[in-house]
């Protein structure tokens, strides 16, 4: 039997493609979601309203006879159950056809381009906006649920981000349509439905083509010690971090390094391990300051305080105490894969990190040492000034 996954555009049957509106007036079954079927009325076959790719799929097993054209909203390449729904029906014919996604519409409708756009969806999903908009120029955001328009914005004016220019549409090529446009706290005050999208521009993102390294100042400083930002880029880079990993800094200090793997991983967990109340507080107002909602304070000295936590896909571990050996091994037990990287700034560290590498059986070490010279006023001069060398083991387990 033959199944077409349509995209069917917006909803305005006017977006619809000749090639999917050919598919669907042969087909002899609809199925999709209540509102794309209604746009159909003088379809003369079967219809069944269902939404789940799961749900659509038993559908589909209990029919005798084809062919079938499964509805879905925008593009079926764009956060479209269509990528579930694929591996859901082996056995029969399917063809997939594009669709005019939300996005390419809308930034048609406010006369932008998108192909530097940061695509985020938001619609029955948990996650935290303001990562997002920190670090890109432009951030889409398809709403929905607990995640309406006003809800992202008043979460991204919390975020200090309330006067980044913004704009909402909502029942897009519909008769009903309505584009604002705005600051995110003037589109906060506002009300929009479930079916909308909101794209935010951020002239100066701070972390632009993803790249690690932000300026010390950026941070909240006290007596703790910070990992600075030359240092800080070559242990991010050996760290390799991964959008919707948990990653742990452990020894996190003011957390300049959590506060980078947060903004670098805001579909993910970031777990800042710290046993001095003082660090905590200071990685708490560098957390709030970055409106990091994906990272969280443990406070707590290592190895003891890592137990409760879900496993790491990888730690950087900053700080010991003298329980280096200690630590690795409880991250090698929470993940045998885990990728770990460690900073040593003094020798013993060095050499406990060192007999690691030897007696445990782990994958990919590697050892660089990092020295930079920084430039500071001497009078009408300027003089290079050397900051401590930090030692840097990066390494995986076995698994």
């Amino acid at each position: 039997m033959k199944v077409t996954i349509a995209g069917v555009g917006p909803g305005n049957s006017g977006l619809l493609t000749a090639q999917a509106a050919g598919a669907i007036s042969r087909s002899r079954v609809l199925i999709g979601a209540p509102r794309l079927l209604d746009g159909f009325p003088d379809h003369p076959g079967e219809k069944f309203a269902a939404a789940a790719p799961r749900e659509i799929a038993e559908r589909i097993s209990t029919l005798s006879q084809g062919p079938v054209a499964v509805l879905v909203s925008g593009d079926p390449g764009f956060f479209s159950a269509a990528k579930r729904l694929g591996g859901l029906l082996a056995g029969y014919e399917v063809e997939i056809l594009c669709g005019v996604s939300s996005l390419s519409y809308f930034a048609a409708r406010i006369g932008i381009p998108w192909e530097d756009v940061k695509l985020v969806s938001l619609h029955g999903r948990e996650g935290n906006p303001g990562p997002w908009v920190r670090a890109n120029r432009r951030t889409f955001f398809l709403t929905g649920g607990k995640w309406r328009v006003q809800d992202i914005c008043r979460r991204l004016c919390d975020a200090g981000l309330g006067e980044l220019p913004a704009f909402a549409g909502e029942e897009l090529s519909y008769s009903g349509e309505r584009i604002a446009s705005g600051t995110v706290h003037a589109l906060a005050q506002g009300s929009f439905r479930d079916l909308a999208v909101l794209l935010v521009e951020n002239p100066r993102p701070l972390t632009p083509s993803g790249v690690p390294g932000l300026p010390d100042s950026c941070f909240i400083r006290g007596k703790a010690p910070m990992t600075k930002s030359e240092v800080r880029s070559v242990i991010l880079s050996k760290l390799r971090p991964q959008n919707g990993e948990t990653l742990y800094d452990v020894g996190a200090g003011t957390g300049s390094v959590a506060v980078e793997l947060a903004l670098q991983n805001p579909a993910g967990s970031v777990y800042a391990v710290e046993r001095s109340p003082d660090c905590c507080e200071l990685i708490a107002k560098n957390r709030d300051q970055f409106a990091l909602g994906n990272l969280e304070i443990i406070a707590g000295k290592a190895p003891e305080a890592l137990g409760p936590l879900p496993a790491p896909d990888a730690a950087f571990v900053g700080g010991s105490s003298g329980n280096l050996r200690e630590i690795i091994e409880a991250l090698i037990q929470k993940n045998p894969a885990v990728r770990i990287v460690v900073s040593a700034v003094t020798l013993e560290t060095a050499a406990q990190a060192t007999a690691c590498l030897r007696d445990y059986d782990l994958r990919d070490a590697e050892i660089v040492q990092v020295a930079v010279s920084r430039a500071d006023p001497v009078g009408s001069c300027h003089m290079m000034r050397a900051q401590n060398p930090v030692t840097i083991f990066s390494t995986r387990g076995k698994g």
